[in-house]
């Protein structure tokens, strides 16, 4: 054992030991973070817009703080980025995370000195917590990657913006500098297919042990490596064995890969953003991700049938229900009040608190009233590829209102990395699988309101084509799961 890794031990086992005192009180945790919330931002301008003074627990800060998302936050945002200090949190922001916005274009959000140690603190614990339960700790002697976006910063204002992935870059400690691939230059490339065939490059003939990213990027960089090579990326990679991955479910894309590995390796999940890191893949042996109660954020929850009303109720830590479908809201130590991140999250445990991610709030189907959501088609796909050779590459849903002829029908755009022998059977399958979850799905094929889904076979990189074509390939973008409409559908190009 190398003194590295001895020692990632010894930390792991500290950090652990740290994470169990907050893990155990939940709810009590919480009240200390939106009373330590709450008092360092009464003094600033929405603070005092919101009386910050009456609030005493989680009942009053929600009569004083309605619900939010970016648009609703933007005023104060945008005075944040003309340089007014003060605004939504003490102070400026050291940084603005630059994300994709829908109405608002894009969106800044604001990065802090409170916030920002949380989002570096929660990567490594995750890393941490895979070697304190599997003892599993040479891979840190090997070469890591994380395949991200451009360390490259503007200013605007005085104040350093970029994509968080580029940000945090800037972070990578000292101790896995001389560890990390690739390099800073390559890492500034901003096209995207230049920078994965350079990353290939920089990376084929070294020591890989661990690599994360968003999968669908990752599986660009394996397929290109195999493309290289003319072999397995297990075997190019004979130490690779922690894969660390975020934004997206894995589970559609496990197949694929591990035809492209030639051997499944062990994976830990997170659930990062720009406007905090929230939760992480704590155990390979339980369900879901440990939600980060201790980490500068306070959450809280609206059930998702209740959102759209005029006074949905608010839930806290100590509320939540096992299966139910939440709107998840922040407050945090980088100025978000109240904020709806779009994000659904269902609890799969509440001793610790454990949660998946469940879709988006803006996207899901009900054209006709199904409501069917990320997890459900995820969920169903999965089990339809169960026990086949089917892999595929990437996928989305939209649903078809007026078909040349028959009945509506949810359709099904898959990028098949090896596609099914029987299509229709596999359709089937899927649609069975999906109304074994949605009541109203099931209600609507049982009416003959709607037939069964269709699939049609989108071309070998046809969604990376799609991607670029709209300017986000590559980095931490994604492709939406599930359209309400077809402003995607129509522009995929179909075998």
């Amino acid at each position: 054992m190398s003194v590295k890794s001895f020692g990632a031990k010894l930390f792991a086992s500290i950090i652990h030991k740290k994470t169990q005192k907050w893990l155990k009180n939940p709810e009590q945790t919480q009240a200390k973070v939106l009373a330590a919330l709450v008092a360092q931002a009464k003094h600033t301008a929405f603070g005092k817009d919101h009386h910050f003074e009456l609030i005493q627990d989680a009942q009053t800060f929600a009569q004083q703080v309605p619900v939010r998302d970016y648009e609703g936050l933007k005023p104060y945002v945008d005075r944040v980025v003309k340089g007014e200090e003060d605004v939504l949190w003490k102070g400026k922001p050291l940084y603005f995370a630059k994300t994709s916005g829908t109405t608002s274009g894009a969106k800044y959000i604001p990065l802090t000195k409170e916030s920002m140690p949380y989002h570096i603190e929660a990567a490594r614990n995750a890393i941490l917590a895979y070697i304190h339960e599997t003892g599993i700790a040479d891979f840190v002697d090997g070469k890591m990657i994380f395949l991200q976006g451009s360390p490259i910063l503007e200013q605007v204002n005085g104040i350093n913006l970029g994509r968080l992935s580029g940000i945090v870059a800037h972070y990578v400690p000292a101790y896995l500098q001389k560890n990390r691939l690739p390099s800073w230059e390559t890492n500034c490339i901003e096209d995207w297919e230049t920078k994965v065939d350079t990353i290939v490059e920089e990376t084929v003939h070294e020591n890989m042990t661990v690599i994360s990213g968003i999968p669908s990027w990752i599986q660009m960089y394996f397929e290109r490596l195999k493309n290289r090579e003319g072999k397995s990326v297990g075997e190019i990679f004979k130490q690779f064995n922690l894969f660390i991955y975020g934004g997206v479910n894995f589970e559609p894309y496990r197949a694929k890969f591990e035809q492209l590995i030639g051997r499944r390796v062990p994976s830990i999940e997170l659930f990062p953003a720009s406007e905090g890191f929230f939760a992480y893949q704590d155990s390979q042996k339980e369900k879901g991700l440990l939600l980060l109660l201790n980490a500068g954020i306070f959450y809280e929850f609206i059930k998702v049938e209740e959102f759209f009303s005029d006074h949905p109720k608010r839930y806290t830590i100590g509320e939540v229900e096992i299966g139910v479908n939440y709107v998840l809201l922040i407050s945090t130590n980088a100025g978000l009040w109240g904020y709806n991140i779009g994000d659904t999250v269902q609890f799969v445990n509440l001793k610790p608190h454990r949660i998946v991610v469940s879709g988006r709030i803006k996207h899901f189907i009900s054209a006709f009233g199904e409501h069917v959501i990320g997890k459900e088609v995820e969920t169903a796909l999965q089990e339809a590829m169960e026990g086949t050779d089917v892999q595929v590459n990437e996928f989305t849903v939209a649903p078809q209102i007026n078909p040349t002829e028959g009945l509506p029908y949810h359709e099904w755009f898959i990028e098949f990395g090896q596609a099914p022998e029987n299509m229709e059977a596999f359709a089937l399958c899927i649609d069975q699988a999906l109304r074994k979850q949605n009541v109203y799905y099931d209600d609507l094929i049982v009416g003959k309101v709607l037939r069964t889904l269709v699939i049609r076979s989108v071309q070998q990189e046809g969604f990376q084509a799609y991607m670029k074509s709209i300017g986000k390939l590559g980095g931490q973008n994604k492709l939406p799961r599930l359209s309400n409409d077809r402003s995607i559908a129509d522009q995929l190009k179909i075998d």
